[in-house]
Order: C-alpha cells, then structure tokens, then sequence
C-alpha cells in the first residue's frame, strides 16, 4: 500500500507556531513516528506553501497511490483549484486538520474539497494523519 500525506501552507512550522493549537512536535517528527508505526505502508509526504504545488502533487499521485491524506490548511478554505485536483483523481483523499475547524474563526467552517473526498477528520491533533491512515486499511 502506497499513501502520500500532502500539506499546505504553514505546516511547516508544526512545532514552532502556536502550540497550543498545533502542539510542539514537528511533522517530521511525527512522520518519523507514523513511518515506524505503520512499517508495513510506503508512506511518503510533501508539504508547501504554494496552492499550484499542491494541486500538482495531488495530480501527479492521484492515479497511482492508494490513497492521500489531504491537509491544504488555509487553502481548504480558499482554494477551488485543490478541491478541483481532488475530485478529478481516481486515487481516495481523506481530509484532515490537526486543530477543530469548527471551533475557530467562521471561514475556517467550510471546506471546498469536502466534498469530493472519502472522509474529513478534525480537532484530533496530529492523530488526525494517524486516523486518515487507518481509514485506508478498513
């Protein structure tokens, strides 16, 4: 099994922003974690801070993965382009954020790719990656 995790804008900066929020462990921490974790999956992941990188990412993966685990952060709430890559790919796209979007401001309450994926997970922290993951081996 093959699963990309693709992350937007700021995330990054996992562990050095707003912690109380985010928490204090980098992705690639966290990532080190989830590779042992699940030893079994080809796990790989990409983050950037540019909308068309993204949309390339989700492109390039979208035929030949068995899954993507989707954090577009910001861009979940702005971007018609992402959700658009998103529902033309064959490949299944779980959304997922690591602080309740629903708890925060009104923007953040809607979600452009939505949707047009198999499942959203929200407020769990970086566990949100983790329970994505599982989702795909049910």
């Amino acid at each position: 099994m093959k699963i990309i995790i693709i992350n937007g804008p700021n995330l990054n900066l996992l562990g050095k922003r707003e912690n109380d929020i985010y928490g204090e462990k980098s992705f690639n921490e966290f990532f080190e974690i989830l590779v042992q974790k699940y030893s079994t999956i080809e796990l790989c992941h990409f983050q950037s801070n540019i909308e068309g990188e993204i949309i390339d990412k989700i492109q390039e993966t979208g035929y030949n993965f068995d899954g993507i685990v989707l954090n577009a952060a910001a861009y979940t709430h702005t971007s018609v382009g992402i959700a658009d890559a998103v529902r033309a790919v064959n490949t299944p796209v779980v959304e997922v954020h690591i602080s309740n979007t629903f708890s925060r401001e009104n923007f953040r309450h809607k979600s452009f790719s939505a949707p047009h994926v198999k499942g959203v997970i929200v407020g769990f922290g970086l566990q949100s990656y983790e329970l994505a993951l599982q989702s795909f081996l049910q």
